[in-house]
């Protein structure tokens, strides 16, 4: 199985990216793991959330194939701890999904349409963070992931 990490848009963070992109590296021992960054939405300022959503929606939806597993990273899905989010990735590789597509959006969250693609959402807390810091927390947690399911001593129960 190969796994996308789509983000919108650059960090402005060396040590973010930096983090993401080690974690990544770690990722890509047990599976081919990508990250793609969208560019930003131009003339934000003219734009409304809505329309900004939906400019960044029409990006993400462009990337992605029809046989795409889409998960949404979204406040509102579905709260694992690292444990049971181990064994969901477990059974998308066992489901024969070929690509698996993990998302982040934007500032202002996802557009009507990318919610109706999507497959699932998964919610890393009930707190918010910055679409920018949480690209390397779900990066780790990816990682955490393949140590928990490979029986590696990263993750201490």
């Amino acid at each position: 199985m190969n796994i996308e990490l789509i983000v919108t848009g650059k960090t402005d963070s060396p040590e973010v990216e930096a983090l993401t992109a080690m974690y990544a590296r770690r990722v890509n021992r047990y599976c081919r793991f990508d990250i793609a960054v969208l560019p930003d939405v131009r003339n934000t300022k003219s734009l409304s959330e809505q329309q900004q959503r939906t400019a960044e929606g029409r990006t993400l939806l462009g990337r992605i194939g029809d046989g795409d597993f889409l998960a949404l990273l979204d406040e509102r899905g579905d709260e694992m701890r690292s444990v049971d989010f181990a064994v969901w990735l477990q059974k998308r590789m066992n489901s024969g999904t070929r690509k698996l597509v993990l998302a982040i959006g934007g500032p202002y969250g996802f557009s009507d349409e990318v919610y109706a693609r999507a497959d699932t959402r998964v919610s890393l807390s009930k707190m918010t963070f910055s679409h920018q810091i949480v690209r390397a927390i779900f990066a780790e947690q990816i990682y955490r992931a393949f140590t928990i399911l490979n029986h590696e001593p990263y993750h201490h129960e």
